[in-house]
């Protein structure tokens, strides 16, 4: 470190040990970074060791964690508008509603004022580009809604609670609806499916597709009908959410933050965490390798990560973990949110090269227990851990990220700045409005119940019976409709003529991917295909653009 640096980081004129030396030399960058705040040590701030991390690393992807209370929201939103102000978009699912303020410029006070003082802050209330989203509609933002064959049946079964054995069956029907031409758009669609495969007319049908029993149909049947009834059918359906538009830039050069809005769905955990899964994975399906990039094109933030890995099966956790590897190099950084380390698989958390640790609380020898084991996934420090992150106060952090040459920087304790938009959600006439006067509000608001295989189903049981479907003379044939055999071909031609074709559907393979099924799949319909399934690891397909 430079003697400039040094006399820099001295604070008040004390020296500092050689320690808080080398962790300040530490994060002295060269390159654009985002400011998080300045060291502390030896319980003194020492405003001009400044921590960042540099943007060309944060889609190196990350985690923030601590307990309820300790600041984790505003470590979001200043992360958020720092990113918004470099050009980088950024996804932000707000599961308390907090994160709307990031549209309206803050609000000086005391504690603002006081915190910026302390950390050399040129604080300045500012608002940022904002766009609001709901899930299904529900609650207030533009609607996001999956069609069902998007989904697909691994995201699907995860939010059914399905087992291992009924997920693979859920396979086989989406299997089965792909080769007859039965467009799965909304639930009604994949209820009248496995409807049909369950009644007296299908049982020839279910025996078609080796390895689904009666049985098995009738508990997916069960569980689509009382999912349905909770209301969850208006979060499937058309037009389905481009996520493209998540990658958006505003007039002025700065990054759109697109803010979920998750209130509404609060009481249902698992919906709304496997629908985050399914907005990653479908990114990363249409996304092209870009390699290294001088910063992210996204930065998407995974609240309540625990969520989505509770109960989750060896095969969901091995997809996950490979998103998360694979989305890194098409310019995506992922960070997850949660209270501990110990909430995500070591395989996803060994991905994770920035780090942001708030307070831990330690009441109970469950407590102490998940404190010793945050502490082991830190590098080596100066700072006695255990009994740093218990004395840590509302936004003050551990943090440790990857330098600009991909190595670990010394883990810091850091005071972190005070966001500069409004700490805390905006009136609900200024969402609204925010809402409604989006470009994308005119685009998805309004739902479309288009002719797809609830409809076809209903027509064809008058005109066909089950004898000529199995012949091959689907209701895809009898509406005049593409079969598998074309749409194979089909997804021969480029990635710009399917994603320009909106009406083409989905590949068999993409619909299994994850099944029993997919290995014998992939080896008889081609290479082709193949190469169609790297793009999706959870099975999800977009109709084509």
């Amino acid at each position: 470190m430079r003697d400039r640096e040094r006399a820099a980081v001295r604070g008040s004129g004390t020296a500092l040990p050689r320690e808080a030396l080398e962790i300040a030399a530490g994060y002295a960058f060269g390159g654009p970074a985002l400011e998080l705040g300045a060291l502390m040590w030896g319980g003194e701030c020492l405003p001009d060791a400044r921590v960042r991390v540099p943007l060309a690393v944060l889609n190196r992807h990350g985690l923030v964690a601590g307990a309820t209370g300790t600041g984790k929201t505003k470590t979001l939103q200043l992360i958020a508008e720092q990113l918004s102000a470099q050009g980088v978009p950024v996804f932000l699912a707000d599961v308390k509603g907090d994160l709307s303020g990031l549209a309206e410029q803050g609000q000086a006070n005391d504690k603002v004022r006081s915190r910026a003082a302390e950390v050399h802050q040129e604080w300045s209330a500012t608002a940022f580009p904002t766009e609001f989203h709901a899930l299904g509609g529900t609650g207030h933002g533009t609607p996001v809604r999956a069609t069902i064959t998007s989904f697909g049946p691994v995201l699907l079964s995860k939010v059914l609670q399905l087992n291992q054995t009924q997920e693979q069956s859920l396979g086989l029907i989406f299997h089965y609806a792909d080769q007859k031409g039965l467009e799965l758009i909304d639930l009604k669609d994949l209820r009248a499916v496995v409807a049909f495969l369950t009644s007296d007319e299908g049982k020839a049908e279910l025996k078609g597709i080796g390895g689904l029993s009666t049985a098995t149909a009738g508990v997916i049947l069960r569980s689509l009908t009382a999912f349905e009834a909770q209301g969850m059918a208006g979060f499937f359906g058309e037009p389905e959410f481009d996520t493209s538009e998540f990658l958006r830039t505003a007039s002025d050069g700065r990054g759109v933050v697109s803010v979920l809005e998750l209130p509404a769905v609060q009481d249902k955990p698992q919906l709304f965490s496997t629908f985050l899964m399914w907005l990653l994975a479908d990114l990363f399906h249409d996304l092209p390798e870009v390699g290294d990039v001088d910063k992210p094109k996204l930065v998407f933030f995974f609240d309540e990560a625990h969520l989505l890995f509770d109960d989750a099966s060896k095969a969901f956790l091995d997809s996950i973990a490979q998103t998360v590897r694979l989305i890194r190099s098409k310019g995506v950084g992922v960070f997850f949110v949660t209270q501990t380390p110990k909430d995500v698989p070591a395989e996803v958390l060994g991905q994770l090269g920035n780090r942001v640790q708030h307070a831990l609380r330690a009441f109970t020898p469950d407590d102490q227990k998940a404190l010793k084991a945050t502490v082991r996934t830190f590098p080596n420090s100066a700072y006695d851990l255990e009994e740093l992150l218990t004395g840590l106060g509302t936004g003050e952090a551990v943090v440790t990220v990857l330098g600009e040459k991909g190595a670990p920087t010394p883990v810091a304790a850091t005071r972190l700045r005070a966001p500069e938009s409004l700490m805390g959600p905006i009136e609900a006439g200024a969402l609204e409005r925010a809402v409604t006067s989006s470009a994308l509000y005119g685009r998805y608001a309004q739902a479309v119940d288009r002719e797809s295989a609830y409809e076809r189903l209903e027509a064809s049981r008058g005109a066909k019976g089950p004898d000529e479907m199995r012949e091959g003379k689907g209701p895809d044939e009898l509406r005049g409709g593409k079969g598998p055999d074309e749409m194979r071909q089909a997804s021969s031609r480029g990635p710009e003529r399917r994603r320009a074709d909106r009406e083409e559907r989905p590949s068999v393979v993409e619909q299994v991917v994850g099944s029993g099924m997919f290995k014998s799949l992939a080896r008889s319909i081609g290479t082709q295909i193949g190469r169609e399934i790297t793009r999706s690891v959870f099975g999800t397909a977009r109709r084509r653009r």
